[in-house]
């Protein structure tokens, strides 16, 4: 593909390209990608994959496209003697309010790889107007707003597929929009298809408020991505949301096979579908409604088609993130996927003789992953600690019945968007050093063979300078923070959970300054950078963003410890603020509660980029651990075994482990009179106590050992020839947590595209 900037300029224009500003120079490259994208055909096949997922978190396309499209360099060449940049021209871009966490950008990962392995398969998932929320800090707490992006966008492109969609006694129309997937360097793509409601009506949502009338079921079904749950109201528009998800997807799903030669009978021939967790579970009774109600399908022949085609994944070890409604709410929302849901847990228990304890309805609730189980080919989990977990522990009477069905996928991250995308620099070392092939094939471990060379590590030390230079440039421009020259990066973002363990991280840094108060001053600065959002009826949660912004506001206030600490939190972080952050990192803070996170890619994404890990020994740390060695990351905690014993047997006593003599201090710490003066009084002594008394999640457990073991890695970075060798085994080793490489496996185990 070639591009002439400047005949296209013109064209568009009349005037040429150095005369333009970012905003039309995006807007002209957006218009070319797309109309090249709209002559590509779609990637071919008898049998096509759908996955189906609540979340899409995809950020800015522009620039992944052009690298997608193999004319990034000669774009960014042709802007530059120009006199534009192309990173401010992405800048011009907004950003898809589609997701919110690793959930969303694992699917996005794999929409990329699944596009650039060539193989038939689209993601479907729902056209949010208002995503999550904007996440805004106001009197050093979070507050959330609509997060608006659809009139400020280009890359939708109106379907002519639409369908009905039958609730319990209203219907509503949707209709289809698709944004391209584009795959490396292929002539052809696949699809993300979002389906929207007709009747939405923006003008429910406030201008400064995510407060909507949640009983305008007609008009809101797609304005935000979980809608708050808190109240009876916001727990059935879940439901009403996820069945409109699931039913056009399903109707979508059979039309398509369809129109590919299907006589449904033999439809597991045409299509395969991807549960992305329990969001999507009721297209399974819903693909069997169609069948028989609408094509004429005795009950247990739908059944028998839909087992053959629908697999699920398993995304979480905590009880309460696998969804469970109660039945009345389904009778409510649609009540013949109601009654075929009943149906399906008679059968389950007639087949197996099974009793509550894997039954899909149970006290009146329907669990929504024991229907995935039972009606699914194929579960796996995404890290092979938490797919052992899963089959020995959460899951085992399923494992038990069913221990075909069960395998491991560990996850993974596309390199095109986090190196090639993200990290320009250290993307032209590799090329220089490996060769361009590292990009199809992922694999990186050739760097091993230059883990003494004084020249390649020079080169790998000067990227990870350019990239900190980048963030310290976008921190200033977006948060007014600036960041030492000289600083170590310490970075934690995520979604904000009591499991991720943030609390932890701010507990050292209570640490830290006392520390430093006390005359220990360290031998450079260090900035820990965290990024994350609460959901707004998680108030723990909340609270911990408050003690974060409290923290990075006492210690800037502070002569003498601030020059040497400081703490930044990232307001509404996302992809495009991860693109920033993550190249410039040198710690990557994985300090999760063994056990309790399911795979990470954060993670992945911080070793692909060269930092070294500060983990527990939970989900994919595990096997970045196995890979890399033990001198080239730093584990600590309390192991995933003896974890799960002290939940089991109740033996987890919060209290005495505050009342150490180091952790009271640093807990008490919380709440000391001039920190509740310049704070939030409320927030600040619900969270003490929750950690004194409470402590779910454990991290008074391992704190002292996390201090022990963080100010062994800050006193290792000081040599910098061995770390830097560190570095580079990380970047060496990453290639194994490719998404390209996940996506194989699932092709070649479960989908058989």
């Amino acid at each position: 593909m070639k591009i002439d900037l400047e005949a296209r300029s013109q064209e568009k224009y009349g005037r040429p390209l150095a005369e333009l500003d970012d905003s039309a120079i995006c807007a002209m490259l957006e218009d070319i990608v797309r109309e090249h994208a709209a002559t590509m055909p779609l990637n071919e096949g008898k049998r096509r994959l759908y996955y189906l997922s609540a979340e899409f978190l995809i950020g800015r396309l522009l620039t992944n496209n052009l690298i997608e499209l193999g004319v990034y360099d000669d774009v960014k060449a042709q802007l530059a003697s120009a006199g534009h940049d192309l990173g401010a021209v992405e800048a011009r871009e907004v950003e898809p309010s589609l997701g919110n966490g690793g959930l969303g950008r694992l699917a996005a990962c794999f929409l990329d790889s699944i596009a650039t392995l060539g193989l038939p398969g689209d993601g479907v998932g729902l056209n949010y107007h208002y995503g999550l929320f904007h996440q805004r800090f106001v009197d050093l707490q979070q507050a959330a707003e609509p997060d608006g992006w659809l009139d400020r966008q280009d890359w939708l492109v109106r379907d002519e597929k639409a369908y009905t969609v039958e609730f319990g006694g209203f219907s509503v129309k949707s209709r289809l929009y698709d944004i391209d997937v584009l795959g490396y360097v292929r002539t052809t793509k696949n699809r993300l298809r979002l389906f929207d409601l007709e009747s939405v009506d923006d003008s429910l949502v406030p201008v400064n408020s995510i407060d909507f009338d949640k009983g305008e079921l007609a008009k809101n079904l797609t304005l935000f991505l979980y809608p708050d749950d808190s109240d009876d109201a916001g727990r059935l528009l879940r439901v009403y949301q996820e069945y409109f998800m699931v039913s056009n997807a399903a109707q979508l799903i059979l039309d398509e096979a369809m129109e590919r030669g299907s006589n449904l009978h033999d439809l597991p021939d045409y299509a395969v579908v991807q549960i992305n967790d329990t969001h999507p579970s009721m297209v399974i009774p819903e693909l069997v409604r169609l069948l028989v109600d609408v094509h004429g399908f005795e009950f247990d022949e739908a059944v028998s088609v839909v087992r053959r085609m629908v697999a699920y994944t398993n995304h979480t070890i905590l009880a309460e993130a696998l969804e469970k409604w109660p039945l009345e709410s389904l009778k409510t929302v649609a009540p013949r996927i109601a009654e075929i849901v009943i149906k399906l847990d008679e059968l389950e228990r007639a087949e197996n003789g099974s009793d509550d304890a894997v039954a899909i309805v149970r006290d009146g609730v329907v669990h929504m992953a024991h229907m995935a189980i039972h009606y699914g080919f194929s579960i796996n989990g995404v890290a092979a600690l938490h797919t052992k977990i899963l089959e020995d522990t959460e899951l085992h009477p399923f494992y038990e019945l069913y221990p075909e069905k069960f395998s491991n996928k560990t996850n993974g991250i596309t390199f095109r968007r986090w190196i090639m995308d993200a990290n320009p620099a250290l993307s032209g070392v590799l090329d220089d050093v490996l060769g361009t092939d590292w990009r199809t094939s992922c694999d990186l471990s050739g760097l091993l063979a230059f883990k003494d060379d004084d020249a390649v590590l020079a080169r790998l030390d000067n990227a990870k300078t350019q990239a900190k230079a980048s963030m310290r440039e976008f921190l200033w421009e977006t948060q007014g923070v600036r960041i030492p020259e000289d600083a170590i990066i310490d970075v934690q973002v995520k979604r904000i959970h009591e499991y991720k363990r943030q609390q932890m991280l701010a507990l050292y840094i209570i640490w830290k300054y006392l520390d430093i108060k006390n005359g220990n001053i360290p031998a450079r600065p260090l900035t820990i950078i965290f990024g994350g959002k609460a959901a707004p009826a998680y108030t723990i949660a909340q609270d911990i963003i408050h003690l974060i912004l409290l923290l990075s506001r006492w210690i800037a206030a502070d002569p003498v410890v601030s020059p040497y600490l400081q703490v930044v939190m990232i307001e509404n972080y996302n992809v495009s603020a991860a693109e920033r952050v993550i190249p410039a990192a040198d710690i990557s803070e994985q300090i999760s509660l063994a056990s309790k996170e399911a795979s990470g890619t954060s993670n992945m994404k911080f070793m692909l980029n060269g930092a070294v890990t500060l983990c527990t020994l939970d989900g994919a740390n595990v096997e970045i651990a196995d890979l890399v060695g033990d001198e080239n990351i730093y584990t600590f905690g309390t192991s995933s075994k003896e974890v799960e014993r002290l939940y089991a047997e109740h033996a987890y006593d919060a209290h005495a482990h505050y009342l150490r003599p180091g952790v009271k201090l640093l807990v008490d710490f919380i709440t000391n009179p001039a920190f509740l003066a310049l704070g939030n009084a409320e927030r600040l002594h619900r969270l003490h106590d929750d950690m004194a008394w409470k402590d779910w999640f454990m991290a008074l457990l391992d704190i002292e050992e996390y201090i022990q073991k963080k100010e062994q890695v800050l006193a290792d970075y000081e040599n910098r020839d061995a770390w830097r060798k560190k570095s580079l085994v990380n970047i060496a080793k990453a290639g194994a947590f490719s998404s390209d490489r996940t996506i194989r496996q699932y092709n070649e185990d479960i989908w058989h595209l």
